[in-house]
């Protein structure tokens, strides 16, 4: 993956946050998000002639051929915004393990429309105990190429173009592409605690499957896709928890009690000052996770893992306090505060739970 420059990268930051403000205020998500597909065909097309789409898919394949850095900036913007899209999905996720897997034929049939955003695709990669490990893949495949069992938690699967299942079969694990809309292919929407993210449970009854050439080891491959997921997640929790401290700052000081705007009272001090740090702390772990993941070091499993339960748990603490913060209003469901804590709870368990993280980031340090 290419790199740009700070200043590019920067530029394409400040690009995203324009177009975002104007199109994905909190108006628009509320909007989007009660939509049967969960986002904005017009703002998707948009991001994707950005090159948002497209941003880790080579150039080659009408891509931005950019890496972890411009994604987790990318991504920052996307939490701030809120943002309804299958950004995650297609273009990271899925771009990511086709690119992982090398089959040349695959990434020449679907990696152009991924790029220009006409293709949504999105990856089955485990069941219903939601683990994100090897031990819970839930599908099978004869062989023939059918599969049979299921995968849950699937991003986007409910408006997929494209499917990548990955199944074990006689030879060990093997990824598919199945076309979402064909024959023993059974698609139900999961209900979500945060209403802005789509997720759908996948049921295989002997649907046909075409297996993709593997240059690695597949889970090696999936392991590669999860890290560049969890980095992008990271930087969308991180710009969460920014946008949650900057609502809440504003709050205190403009909400006024007893004659004083409550943030001159000693405890929304003590408060704000816990966001700050909760803020902090998230963006300097996702975008050292990016770092490291860009400059392929040694230590970036642990940073990666160190990202994903740090960047989960001061998105999930910074809304939470915001709710306190803002009194009885921030309870209700037509306040912002509100639509960032269900983000916050429903990413902080997206790609396992913080514990789990926590877990492979001692490993990572023993290792």
């Amino acid at each position: 993956m290419g790199t740009l420059s700070a200043e590019e990268r920067a530029a394409l930051k400040d690009s995203v946050h324009r177009l975002l403000a104007d199109k994905s205020a909190e108006a628009d998500v509320r909007r989007t998000m009660e939509t049967e597909r969960g986002y904005d065909e017009a703002l998707w097309k948009q991001l994707s002639d950005m090159g948002v789409a497209g941003l880790i898919v080579d150039e080659a394949h009408g891509g931005a051929g950019a890496g972890p850095l411009e994604l987790e900036a990318v991504m920052e913007e996307a939490g701030e915004a809120l943002l309804c899209a299958p950004l995650l999905a297609s273009g990271v996720i899925a771009a990511a393990l086709l690119a992982a897997l090398g089959d040349a034929d695959a990434n020449r049939r679907l990696l152009p429309g991924v790029a220009a955003g006409t293709t949504i695709a999105t990856a089955a990669l485990t069941g219903d105990a939601g683990t994100w490990t090897e031990d819970g893949v839930a599908a099978t495949a004869d062989a023939g190429g059918k599969l049979s069992g299921h995968a849950s938690f699937v991003l986007h699967g409910q408006n997929a173009d494209a499917l990548l299942a990955l199944a074990r079969a006689a030879d060990g694990l093997a990824v598919y592409e199945v076309d979402p809309k064909g024959e023993g292919v059974s698609i139900a929407p999961l209900p979500t605690f945060d209403h802005t993210l789509r997720l759908a449970r996948i049921s295989f009854d002997g649907a046909a499957g075409r297996r993709l050439n593997a240059a690695a080891p597949v889970w090696d491959a999936v392991k590669r896709a999860l890290d560049l997921a969890l980095v992008a997640l990271a930087g969308e929790q991180a710009g969460g928890a920014r946008r949650t401290l900057v609502f809440t700052v504003d709050y205190a000081k403009s909400r006024i009690q007893f004659g004083r705007a409550i943030g001159s009272f000693q405890a929304i001090k003590h408060m704000a000052a816990d966001l700050l740090l909760e803020s902090e702390s998230a963006i300097s772990a996702a975008r050292n996770a990016a770092q490291k993941l860009a400059d392929g070091a040694p230590d970036a499993a642990e940073a990666i893992a160190l990202a994903a339960f740090a960047c989960a748990d001061a998105f999930s603490t910074a809304t939470a306090n915001a709710v306190q913060m803002h009194g009885g209003i921030a309870f209700t469901w037509a306040h912002p505060a509100h639509l960032y804590l269900r983000r916050a709870r429903a990413d902080a368990q997206l790609f396992g739970a913080p514990a789990y993280h926590r877990e492979r980031y001692l490993e990572a340090l023993g290792a």
